[in-house]
């Protein structure tokens, strides 16, 4: 008998002469015990990492703390023969409100649209949080000391931003000059962005490193057990005080606390102690982001309203719901007597009567920035019809940035940008 004929009589009929072993279906087995085995002690090993991690977290939370805080203030201190000078001015890392003020183009309302702008594309690439903080913390830092044209205020934001995610985000997820050119309508050359990278860099003297409230926010966090919704409220509240000029120079060590109160507030969770640092927060900081829970910017709603980030616009917007039925309530119900108070001897009165406030000088309130920012870029430029013409050489450099194409009219060149013209 034939090999062929064996085989068939042995197996049946059959198109081939290879068979499948029983034996094959150990070997699977095998395979996936030892991938299952190989699952287990990845595990094991990232929990292992992460108990180590958070004892050296313990063991040098202080000094970590001790860091924050002094690159907060922001001195550096230079040596004067054998004594240190604390030199404010060298390396500050938080913004000025008085130098913005004195800005001769960009004005405070519009500023909200940048930041959308800016949210949206922190949003797109996936950046970590504290990428966004630190951004916004670089533009208005750079603007404390250079007079930005408002033409060029889309372009330092991009810069900033980009310079944040290099400084702390994954290298996979910088967003590149191409992506924000077309992100920008292609309002900017390839080259104007590096140009204004490298001067936002030489402006701020390559101090770029900032403790963000996203930062101090992980170290308030882990005093407690974590919760995710907490946390997202937390840090919704902290972008919203973003958008308005009484939280730029507030310290974000005392913004984080703060938020974090408010945000365990709306939730109804327990506050923390007195004596722990994360209960040491501000009221006063507190009232006044409440006061801005009422009318956030749109972006930040549509941002704050997935489920991933657990819906804290929906929660937000019942707990103001309730609070106004309160005070409804409370306005409707009897009038109670007022409290006793003991009047004090009346302070001694013009007789013109009460005198009006008056803006203090700003060289008494200057805290750091230039006197008189100057003008990015140098020399003569033109805007709108006018010739603008710098001020004298600044001990910072300037980056000449190019002027918008002659055959583009002005009116299309501002129709194309992100920030309409009638924003501006």
């Amino acid at each position: 008998m034939s090999y062929h004929q064996q085989t068939q009589s042995r197996y049946g009929n059959c198109d081939s002469y290879f068979t499948e072993s029983q034996d094959d279906g150990i070997y699977v087995l095998r395979a996936e015990a030892r991938e299952r085995q190989r699952s287990i002690a990845r595990m094991q090993q990232r929990a292992l990492a992460e108990e180590l991690s958070n004892l050296t977290a313990k063991e040098y939370q202080e000094d970590i703390m001790e860091h924050m805080m002094h690159m907060e203030v922001g001195l550096v201190l230079s040596k004067r023969g054998n004594e240190d000078i604390a030199n404010p001015y060298q390396s500050q890392t938080l913004p000025d409100v008085n130098s913005i003020d004195i800005q001769t183009e960009i004005q405070w309302f519009m500023r909200p649209y940048l930041l959308d702008f800016l949210v949206e594309a922190h949003a797109a690439f996936q950046l970590l949080p504290e990428t966004l903080f630190l951004a916004v913390n670089l533009l208005d830092r750079y603007c404390s000391r250079r007079v930005v044209y408002k033409r060029h205020y889309q372009l330092v934001g991009c810069a900033a931003l980009l310079i944040a995610a290099k400084y702390g985000d994954k290298k996979d997820r910088v967003p590149t000059v191409r992506e924000l050119k077309s992100m920008c309508c292609s309002l900017y050359d390839d080259e104007m962005f590096t140009q204004m990278e490298w001067h936002v860099l030489q402006t701020l003297n390559w101090v770029v490193g900032h403790p963000t409230v996203d930062a101090f926010l992980q170290i308030a966090l882990a005093a407690a057990p974590y919760d995710a919704e907490v946390e997202h409220m937390t840090l919704y509240i902290a972008e919203i005080a973003l958008f308005h000029k009484e939280f730029v120079s507030t310290p974000p060590s005392v913004l984080a606390r703060s938020a974090l109160a408010l945000a365990r507030c709306v939730l109804t969770r327990p506050q923390a102690k007195p004596t722990e640092w994360a209960g040491a927060y501000d009221a006063q900081t507190v009232m006044g982001l409440s006061n801005h829970l009422y009318q956030p910017s749109p972006v930040l709603s549509r941002k704050y309203a997935s489920t991933h980030l657990s819906n804290v616009v929906a929660t937000v917007e019942e707990f103001l719901a309730t609070q106004a039925r309160n005070a409804q309530r409370a306005a409707a119900s009897p009038p109670t007597p007022p409290p006793t108070l003991t009047i004090e001897e009346p302070k001694h009165v013009s007789e013109y009567g009460p005198s009006t406030p008056q803006k203090v000088a700003y060289g008494a309130i200057m805290n750091n920035g230039c006197l008189t920012p100057p003008i990015t870029p140098d020399g003569e430029g033109h805007f709108a019809g006018h010739v603008v013409k710098s001020q004298p050489a600044s001990i910072y450099p300037s980056t000449p940035t190019s002027e918008p194409s002659q055959n583009v009219s002005q009116q299309q060149y501002f129709q194309n940008s992100y920030l309409h013209p009638q924003h501006m």
